[in-house]
């Protein structure tokens, strides 16, 4: 790939959807030969024909996208646009890493100009393993064509998932965004739910001397018959169905209400404020449900609590605004555990006192504790979420000896190696002999597989990258080893990784320092 001097990227299958695109020109001669012949606007085969031709504008699209590299620049090609960017103006290639439906990882190349823009390309993209190595392949094209006419920023393919701190913030912020609008909608619904709840409780049942004017405000009496009755299924609704429609043909009613009366029943309709609020029979009382202002208030609260986990992945972006933008951001989980916490005391609070909550001394006392204990846990989360770097971690950590007995750490190695066949190890066991890959965290060293430590070199120490794979935790850090000429990842949590690194050059130390024999 280094000797390439012009690469062009193409659809992989252009033969498919030159069949689509056929497709949609006959639906198109279809639609213009019905409006012809027959000067109607609305008619199915017209419908039918405009679809396929959308549908093979779609596919024209596709089949026309063009990327192409030489010693001139990037240039990309679609149906609508034509662009193209010098060498000087790329900084970098990067690999944008978004998911479907089904999980799977759709790759495509993401390009950062000098001036801090970035721009998706439509080719190379991958969307299933099955086609990852001509992405690769191709991607490696491009960078060696950068990095022979440009001046790429980074040595290594930088990998930009939901993950690592390049991505971008904004569906965080817009939903949060969203979530406190409701929760300030709901919050200015609680006092007006309570006053309509208060005036239904207080109706009293109108008289001959009640004013036209007023009679919305008070309780009126219908005699009615049921007719029948609909049960919904499911989340359907149910239905009330009158005799001759009076004084209305039917009433949504919940479930259990409409499974209490029967065809023939005669009951009495309590109507308030024009609509009705009450269906009393003989044997059975069906209520409108009046939302309490508990109610409300708890949904506001789970609004606003609910915009606090985008507002943190937002929060975490902008705190790692420094870092690499493949570096991956610490886990917005200890916020979300700060959330629940919150919720615990929170929610109870706003149900019971929505209203009045600086008239109650218990309730003043309840919010005050419970300020508190939210504030320690966002102290702990902001901790928790800390950036970590392994410079850092080494230097909280005192150098001791390698333990005595059996020490098991979770780790593993990220390539295949002779001693991490296929990536089977899960920990590595110090202490009590040599350091070595075992696929279970002990006791003992049934399946281990002792680690060459005289063939290891430390290359660097490092945070994980998007490249690094997404099985990994967010917090550990990887450490490049050189194993012969072979790069060698290791990854672990950072006091781990530190113990495991001077595990290693405990191991190989004694065979250094042997002294040859006379």
């Amino acid at each position: 790939m280094t000797d390439v001097r012009e690469v062009t990227c193409r659809p992989l299958q252009t033969r498919p959807l030159w069949i689509f695109v056929g497709i949609g020109a006959a639906g198109a001669i279809l639609a213009v030969a019905r409006v012809a012949y027959r000067g109607e606007l609305l008619d199915v085969w017209l419908g039918l024909g405009l679809f396929f031709a959308l549908l093979g504008i779609a596919f024209l699209y596709a089949v026309t996208v063009r990327v192409s590299a030489d010693a001139f620049g990037l240039h990309s090609r679609t149906l609508l646009r034509r662009r193209s960017v010098p060498w000087h103006d790329l900084a970098d290639l990067r690999v944008y890493v978004q998911y479907g439906k089904n999980g799977q990882e759709i790759r495509r190349v993401s390009v950062l100009l000098r001036n801090g823009r970035k721009r998706r390309l439509p080719l190379p993209l991958s969307g299933s393993a099955g086609d990852r190595a001509d992405f690769d392949a191709e991607l490696e094209a491009l960078r060696a064509l950068h990095r022979r006419y440009g001046d790429p920023e980074s040595s290594h393919v930088p990998v930009i998932s939901y993950r690592t701190a390049g991505r971008g913030s904004t569906l965080p912020l817009c939903l949060c965004v969203l979530l406190l609008a409701g929760a300030g909608l709901a919050a200015w619904f609680v006092p007006i739910v309570e006053s309509e709840k208060r005036a239904w409780q207080s109706a009293a049942p109108c008289t001959a001397e009640t004013p036209a004017a007023e009679r919305g405000e008070c309780l009126t009496a219908v005699p009615a018959v049921i007719a029948s009755t609909e049960v919904g299924k499911g989340k359907q609704r149910s239905w009330l169905y009158f005799a001759d429609g009076r004084p209305l043909e039917r009433l949504s009613v919940s479930k259990e209400g409409a499974q209490g009366f029967r065809p023939g029943d005669k009951v009495e309709l309590t109507v308030w404020r024009r609509q009705v609020r009450e269906v009393t029979g003989e044997h059975h009382v069906w209520r409108e449900h009046f939302p309490g202002a508990g109610e409300v208030a708890v949904i506001a609260a789970v609004c606003a609590l609910g915009a606090g986990y985008p507002g943190s992945l937002a929060l975490l972006r902008r705190r790692g605004r420094r870092l690499a933008a493949d570096e991956v951001l610490p886990s917005a989980l200890p916020f979300a555990g700060a959330l629940v916490g919150t919720a615990l005391w929170l929610l109870p609070l706003c149900y019971l006192h929505p209203t009045n909550l600086l008239a109650s001394p218990v309730a003043v006392m309840w919010a005050a504790a419970g300020s508190l204990a939210t504030l320690g846990l966002f102290t702990w989360a902001w901790h928790a979420t800390r950036v970590r770097t392994p410079s850092a971690a080494a230097a909280t950590e005192t150098t001791q000896e390698s333990p005595a007995e059996e020490v098991f750490l979770s780790a593993r190695f990220l390539e295949h190696t002779d001693y991490n066949p296929h990536g089977f190890g899960t920990h590595i066991v110090i202490g009590g002999g040599p350091p070595a890959v075992t696929p279970h965290p002990g006791p003992g060293r049934f399946a281990a597989k002792p680690i060459p430590a005289h063939r290891l070199a430390v290359t660097d120490v490092r945070r994980a990258r998007g490249d690094d794979g997404d099985s990994i935790p967010r917090s550990w850090h990887i450490a490049e080893l050189d194993d012969v000429g072979k790069p060698v990842r290791l990854a672990a949590a950072p006091a781990d990784l530190i113990h495991i690194i001077r595990a290693l050059d405990a191991a190989k130390t004694p065979a250094h320092n042997a002294s040859p024999e006379p």
